[in-house]
């Protein structure tokens, strides 16, 4: 699993599969740590995603939610690639833009985030150029208004409960949660920012 925000999935996971979840910053890894606790079929580690430790061919799935829609997303698919068996599958989901010239605001999001959003037309031949084999696909991005949402309540509730140190701390975080959520649901970001899940599998 590639990304903060899979504990969740990897908990519900069969407790004889063997997980591993990766994360590229040292905040990330102390939050995934906090979540899954003591669980034994669940490991988590900080690499690179476009250079892992793993061996070539090791894993049966990949999943990566919202975490690889970057500039090097390339060069991570590659490293997918080499660490799946063949015909081993890679479920992923992606930020895609609805539109072909979206507003500043929304590439100031994208940007501030370190995301490069594709259309899902553009995905689909990256993804066959990689050689995937696209079993399926499905438009999320209904989703993304209460995703938003509940940021913006998360957001206000941990502002009530934390000391002025620590919002000084974390104003960059704070401000950033807080403007990405307004411009989904209050600037008309919603026309132009998608999400769409894709179930692929290697073809050699």
């Amino acid at each position: 699993m590639i990304g903060g925000g899979c504990e969740q999935i990897a908990l519900l996971m069969p407790e004889d599969s063997n997980i591993f979840l990766i994360l590229n910053d040292y905040e990330s890894l102390l939050n995934s740590r906090l979540v899954l606790g003591k669980s034994k079929h669940c490991s988590v580690k900080m690499m690179s995603y476009e250079n892992t430790d793993f061996k070539q061919s090791e894993f049966d799935i990949v999943y990566a939610q919202a975490s690889i829609s970057t500039s090097s997303r390339n060069k991570i698919l590659n490293e997918i690639k080499r660490i799946l068996k063949d015909s081993g599958y890679l479920s992923i989901g992606e930020i895609v833009k609805l539109s072909d010239q979206p507003p500043k605001f929304v590439t100031d999001v994208w940007s501030a985030s370190g995301i490069v959003p594709l259309s899902k037309e553009e995905l689909t031949k990256l993804y066959l150029k990689n050689h995937f084999e696209i079993l399926d696909s499905v438009d999320l991005s209904f989703t993304l208004k209460n995703f938003y949402s509940e940021s913006q309540n998360q957001l206000k509730e941990v502002q009530k409960n934390i000391s002025e140190q620590e919002r000084s701390y974390y104003k960059k975080l704070l401000n950033k949660i807080s403007h990405e959520s307004n411009a989904y649901l209050k600037l008309g970001g919603d026309k132009h920012i998608g999400f769409i899940s894709f179930i692929l599998r290697k073809i050699n």
